[in-house]
């Protein structure tokens, strides 16, 4: 049978198992009523389409069949896990970054309900970024703020809390000066540890040069920084946009 056939078998095995788990009436009514038996056997159904997608070598298809018996059996935690390696998928091939984000958010939410909040933090930093490189930047903002208040009062991951809130500080400066400006100090106020970082430090070297819409002393400000930090690319794609709205600006950070 040649692919096509057995990723029909796969999705046509998928319905019946989805028909199956409607029929016990829900997953609680399953177990403790009188289907435990129907719900047993839609995990094996789901497993088995699983299979098929994987012989189909449709790999998110088997991953994502894999993660309905996991629901089912209340093991959010590696479901959470195979939306990851879903959003990996589509990471590596770069065939569709939108559906990453969905999976890594799933994935987010899933941990979340487990109380799981740092792998759930992973997810979100995720998410995070692309949507900043898409543009998409009240969202990122949004993402970064909350990570970084869950882990400015924590004493093992406060460190980490000075970049969330520079990350985020970045997307306000893309999207409006005076945003910065007021998020900066907002931060400064909910975590007075940021006040003294380098990354504090940085971001008011570049408004101040902004606001005089001087180019020269903008990139000074990001070579002395990276000559200590090295800016990822992240960083660099982030900056490079601010710089591009100085008038007479040539575009690049050299």
């Amino acid at each position: 049978m040649d692919n096509s056939g057995k990723e029909k078998e796969a999705i046509q095995l998928m319905a019946d198992a989805d028909k199956k788990v409607k029929s016990s009436g829900s997953f609680l009514g399953g177990m403790f009523g009188g289907g435990p038996h129907k719900v047993e056997e839609a995990c094996e159904m789901y497993c088995r389409s699983a299979n098929m997608f994987k012989m189909a070598k449709n790999w998110s298809g088997e991953i994502s069949l894999m993660i309905s018996p996991l629901l089912l059996q209340g093991r959010f935690t590696i479901a959470a896990k195979h939306h990851i390696s879903i959003a990996e998928i589509y990471e590596s091939e770069l065939v569709d970054i939108e559906k990453a984000i969905a999976h890594y958010e799933q994935a987010a939410d899933y941990y979340k309900g487990e109380e799981s909040n740092s792998s759930a933090n992973k997810c979100l930093l995720k998410v995070g970024a692309y949507c900043a490189q898409l543009e998409q930047y009240q969202k990122a903002i949004e993402i970064y703020e909350q990570v970084g208040a869950n882990t400015m009062d924590n004493p093992l991951l406060k460190y980490s809390a000075k970049e969330y809130f520079f990350k985020a500080s970045l997307c306000h400066f893309i999207v409006d000066e005076l945003n910065a400006k007021i998020a900066v100090e907002k931060y400064e106020e909910m975590f007075p540890a940021f006040s003294d970082s380098r990354e504090c430090k940085l971001l008011k070297k570049l408004l101040e040069a902004h606001e005089e819409q001087n180019s020269e002393a903008f990139t000074e400000a990001i070579k002395e920084f990276d000559s200590i930090s090295r800016l990822d690319q992240w960083h660099t794609t982030l900056l490079l946009r601010i710089k591009k709205t100085i008038q007479g600006d040539e575009g690049d950070l050299k």
